[in-house]
């Protein structure tokens, strides 16, 4: 038996409440592999290529085993959300988890911190669609008007509001990615990366034989290894995993969740990771020397028309430019409602913050207030820091999500090893070691993010501490009930 077998076996079952005809229920009809499916279009099979460049850059040419090494942690964390939606199936965040597992002021930062990351998300995508834009297909439009592609007349952040501006009136108009329009991304996605990993693998086997494919340099290159280039690698690689735990906001949709949402989290991981990890190790191969790539932020694009021609590399860069046009929709609408949620509780002002629009029942507001904010947030970031916005940015992304992983780590070793849970046997490896060792590499991921990341994550949690010791009365009341699955 598996050692994630073995843990789920051994874990207590979930208490279940009557059911009444006053506590509405939701149906129990999600299998395991309803869950892997959620959990990878919500990840997306292409997260990886992405952040190639930066990636590469940033590991001194070690991404292969910078994306291996994060997918460690994550598995681990995985395992620990897993574990705490079995005792709590009604809940799907680390707020909640945190809350409970360990206190409510740090569920109440755990969550602060989480709502980093929906803030986050329509920013990165606005940054990287519009370098995409700007760097690929630009370029490819001046070659097809017999123009010189540096000659482009259009500066970057006009992208960038151009992309914020319809996100912003599409979602206004009450439009939502529906789950027929994620598959088809989904296997659009699949066929372009099946495409490029064909066309990768014919052009090494010609030019260098069937032994062209199998090299060690992707993961270990001693004239560039660097210990502390791996960990500032794997606090922006870490990217590639960011959505996983929204796996566990469906716990209450689930048949059997005990076994089923630790299964998918940890296998939805295991998912990318690899894949990922192929698809790197593919490009290196192709294109070895990371400092040669033109432009950092769509390098991906560049060993694609190294394989491909214009052809492929214009398949990808619509391809990934849909993600992030979605991606960006998705993520606005995601903290629209978390602001319309905090309105409803009175956490933010009531009279702007939960009002809905009567025809398109849609908080308005706050869709235009997010909006705004991201535009403003990305073209700041793309004319004052270039070419790094994007690596900036996404490591922005990570300070709150790694500071929710240790929370959940931390609070599943609480749990399940020092508090008592009636029927249950602790164990020492399941119990202990593997929350606190995923505890450990999150951390020292976190603490390899960059001097600007930090900055700006400490002021937003510095934000989110005043503002809990001021509403709790110097953290004498409880919290205010934010319920982030709501998004």
């Amino acid at each position: 038996m598996s050692t994630v077998e073995t843990i789920i076996s051994e874990m207590p079952g979930e208490k279940q409440q009557p059911r009444t005809a006053e506590m509405p229920q939701l149906q129990r009809v999600l299998g395991l592999w309803d869950l892997i499916f959620y959990g990878i279009v919500l990840i997306q099979p292409i997260a990886a290529v992405g952040l190639l460049g930066v990636g590469m850059n940033l590991s001194q040419g070690h991404m292969v085993t910078v994306l291996l090494v994060t997918m460690a942690a994550m598995m681990l964390t995985a395992i620990s959300y897993g574990r705490m939606a079995s005792l709590y199936p009604a809940a799907g965040s680390a707020y909640t988890y945190v809350g409970r597992g360990l206190n409510p002021h740090l569920g109440f930062l755990a969550g602060w911190a989480m709502f980093l990351d929906y803030l986050i998300v329509p920013v990165i995508n606005l940054v990287y669609s519009s370098s995409l834009f700007d760097q690929q297909l630009m370029p490819e439009i001046m070659r097809l008007l017999h123009q010189a592609p540096e000659a482009n007349p259009i500066p970057r952040f006009t992208w960038v509001v151009l992309f914020g501006v319809l996100t912003t009136i599409l979602n206004c108009r009450g439009i939502k990615i529906t789950a027929k329009t994620n598959i088809i991304l989904l296997f659009t996605m699949l066929v372009v990366i099946v495409i490029f990993i064909v066309e990768a693998v014919t052009m090494i086997v010609g030019n260098s034989g069937f032994m062209g494919l199998f090299t060690l340099k992707p993961f270990y290159n001693p004239q560039s290894f660097s210990l502390g280039a791996m960990w500032a690698g794997s606090a922006f690689v870490a990217l590639t995993y960011i959505g996983f735990d929204g796996i566990t906001t469906l716990a209450e949709d689930v048949k059997n969740p005990k076994r089923n949402v630790l299964l998918a989290t940890v296998l939805v991981c295991l998912f990318t990771g690899i894949s990922g990890a192929f698809e790197i190790y593919l490009a290196q191969i192709i294109w070895p020397n990371y400092q040669t790539f033109p432009n950092l932020d769509t390098a991906f694009m560049d060993v694609c028309r190294r394989v491909g021609g214009s052809f492929l590399s214009i398949l990808m860069s619509i391809t990934l430019l849909i993600a992030c046009f979605a991606s960006a929709m998705a993520g606005q609408v995601g903290a629209a409602r978390l602001l319309f949620g905090m309105g409803r509780d009175g956490v933010l002002p009531r009279k702007l913050f939960s009002r809905l629009d009567a025809k398109h029942n849609t908080p308005i507001f706050n869709i235009v207030f997010m909006g705004l904010l991201a535009v403003a947030v990305a073209t700041t970031l793309v004319l004052g820091f270039g070419e790094k916005a994007y690596g900036t940015t996404g490591q922005l992304l990570n300070f709150g999500a790694f500071l929710a992983f240790m929370g959940v780590n931390i609070a599943t070793f609480r749990q399940f090893y020092f508090l008592s849970i009636k029927g249950y046997t602790k164990n020492f490896l399941r119990d202990a070691f593997l929350p606190v060792l995923g505890f450990v590499i999150c951390a020292v991921i976190w603490l390899y993010l960059s001097k600007t990341a930090k900055e700006v994550g400490g002021i937003w949690f510095a934000l989110g501490l005043t503002y809990l010791a001021i509403t709790t009365k110097g953290f004498r009341k409880r919290p205010v009930m934010i319920d982030f699955s709501e998004g």
